[in-house]
């Protein structure tokens, strides 16, 4: 939409907000029932890299009033989930972010984006499970529900070492559950497919999410391009709620036209079995490594075999 290379998306909340608001309704007018704000990286230590830290409310609280109109006038039943991204820094005792600054980062991106009308907050993209304990501590405090999806982009692995089922048993221990929890981004739509089979066989006591990006980034023509065409998201969401997905979405790359294929697939196909791995590398494309992680295997990176309709 115009945005520059290492410009902050918040900062359009409040200088360019009838693009936010484009935004916005190409997700809803494509069938999403639910969207996220454009406040991913709206915390005190993101947007301090450009002199923005005293701006986290204000910025947070405009990102989800955009979202608030835009549900309401939509004429149905749309949620606005509040999105909160991970804080960029590393937590006790490999980095120097503490609990109590992390919990006070998330708690004052989450009184924003309850003032903007959110109906949910939504952590995403979360690597170290201590930061996702934190941020369901500050959610609390706010007194909002939430949802939180951490992305396992390491062979199987979150970056922090995190698996699919170790997700699942942390998730169970917290204090203040999540009204659902899963997978989102990392690399390719093959590979979390098979986290969320994990968090599947694992038996979780909330609804999963499954947010996959659209394809696989690649440069062109000066900018980054995912490959996934609407066709093969229209056969991930089937996949995906074959997996065991309840909360069906798009990462990185999806477009409105990939969502209205979404939304067609899940409503004219019918439910099927859990898929065999091979079935969803034939559909999607080979996993990037051998494990996913659960099997106690290290990182090793998978042959390439399957096809994968770009």
């Amino acid at each position: 939409m115009g945005l520059s290379s290492g410009d902050a998306p918040e900062m359009w909340n409040v200088d360019e907000s009838a693009k936010i608001t484009a935004l916005y309704e190409g997700a809803v007018n494509a069938g999403s029932d639910l969207f996220l704000t454009n406040t991913f990286g709206g915390n005190a230590s993101r947007l301090k890299l450009h002199d923005a830290q005293s701006r986290v409310f204000e910025l947070n609280k405009a990102g989800a009033e955009i979202g608030r109109n835009v549900a309401d006038a939509s004429g149905r039943d749309v949620v606005v989930a509040g999105s909160v991204g991970p804080t960029g820094d590393i937590m006790e005792p490999m980095g120097n972010l503490t609990h109590a600054i992390a919990v006070e980062m998330f708690h004052e991106q989450a009184e924003g984006l309850k003032a903007g009308g959110a109906d949910v907050l939504w952590v995403e993209t979360i690597s170290a499970f201590e930061e996702y304990a934190a941020a369901a501590e500050a959610f609390e405090k706010a007194g909002m529900p939430w949802c939180g999806t951490m992305s396992f982009d390491t062979a199987g692995r979150t970056m922090m070492g995190v698996t699919s089922k170790d997700m699942v048993r942390k998730v169970g221990k917290l204090d203040y559950a999540p009204l659902g929890f899963g997978a989102n981004c990392g690399t390719g739509a093959s590979d979390l497919l098979r986290t969320i089979l994990g968090m599947a066989a694992a038996g979780p006591t909330a609804p999963l999410i499954s947010k996959g990006n659209a394809g696989i980034p690649k440069y062109h023509d000066g900018h980054i391009h995912y490959d996934g065409t609407p066709e093969l998201m229209a056969d991930y969401a089937q996949l995906a709620r074959d997996c065991g997905a309840v909360i069906i979405g798009g990462c990185c790359g999806t477009t409105p036209e990939h969502l209205r294929h979404m939304r067609e697939a899940l409503e004219t196909r019918p439910k099927g079995d859990s898929p065999s791995l091979e079935a969803i590398t034939t559909a999607l494309g080979a996993f990037s490594s051998e494990s996913d992680g659960t099997d106690g295997a290290g990182p090793t990176r998978a042959a390439r075999r399957g096809r994968r309709r770009g």
